[in-house]
């Protein structure tokens, strides 16, 4: 649980600049993505859970850097 906090927390403060967006943003992005994942399929009502806007843009980022 205190992981995924510290998760949120970081992308949370890229996002508004109170970080900058580095290797440990895109790295819990990924980790959120993926625990996203494991609750979606979970079905019901966490089916439609998701990402911001905002996030969504900076996890096209990190893709866009993985694959360069």
């Amino acid at each position: 649980m205190e992981a995924t906090s510290n998760c949120c927390r970081i992308v949370s403060e890229s996002l508004t600049g109170e970080r900058e967006i580095d290797e440990r943003t895109f790295a819990s992005i990924a980790i959120l993505t993926e625990r996203l994942s494991r609750l979606k399929g979970l079905g019901g009502l966490f089916a439609d859970i998701g990402f911001s806007t905002d996030v969504k843009r900076l996890k096209s980022r990190a893709d866009a850097v993985l694959v360069s």
